[in-house]
């Protein structure tokens, strides 16, 4: 991690990172992560700075846990978009693959949230080009807390042609993280208002919660932004 600079709170500069071979915007996305955790466990969803992945946004998401194995986008970069040939910001992941690879897939969402652990998985893709593709998730906390989040990057090598694409998983490696389990707690937030960049829509006030305890953090904030 030596060759990361850190420039403010969580905007970095990380361009030698290339561990994925051939995949340099996983490296990104993976040393970005890595850096946010700083000897903790897992880094808050708050403090993903788009910034700091700016080179990889295209093949970035964000993920929110709705149900077991289940995890829908709430955030998709522009690649996401042309595998699926459509919006793919309120998809679940399993969209992405075969009906045959969706068990698998929701098993290792679990493994993620439920360990919590990091996954990287291969994968091949069809209808009408041949595609390599890797895709990694990585454990977010929400604001309450709990690990429901996951940062994520997909990228395929090859011309996409003819979309949407189902793809084939491969291999999948998880990776249990050097910390305590956390309980998950789903926390289902509303879709509204605009969005721009890794910006999700805020969550409206509820009245019948507002007695819920929320755990408290305090969080420095550096002035040199």
């Amino acid at each position: 991690m030596d060759k990361l600079h850190k420039i403010n709170q969580n905007v970095l500069i990380m361009s030698d990172y290339q561990s994925h071979s051939g995949f340099a915007p996983l490296s990104q996305v993976e040393a970005y992560w890595e850096a946010l955790r700083s000897g903790r466990d897992i880094p808050r969803r708050a403090e993903i700075d788009p910034r700091g992945i700016e080179s990889a946004l295209e093949f970035a998401f964000i993920l929110e846990r709705i149900t077991p194995g289940v995890a829908r986008m709430r955030i998709a970069g522009n690649h996401l978009h042309l595998l699926m040939g459509m919006e793919a910001r309120g998809m679940p992941l399993t969209s992405f693959f075969r009906a045959d690879d969706r068990q698998r897939i929701g098993d290792v969402l679990e493994e993620v949230f439920q360990t919590p652990a990091t996954a990287e998985l291969s994968m091949t893709g069809g209808q009408g080009a041949a595609l390599e593709a890797r895709m990694i998730l990585l454990p977010l906390k929400s604001d309450l807390g709990d690990v429901s989040r996951i940062l994520g990057c997909l990228m395929s090598k090859g011309e996409i042609g003819l979309a949407p694409h189902r793809l084939t998983l491969r291999t999948a490696t998880v990776r249990a993280l050097d910390c305590a389990p956390r309980p998950v707690t789903p926390q289902l937030c509303a879709e509204t208002g605009q969005r721009s960049g890794f910006q999700e829509p805020a969550t409206p006030f509820d009245a019948a919660g507002k007695n819920r305890t929320r755990p408290s953090y305090l969080r420095l904030i550096k002035s040199d932004d």
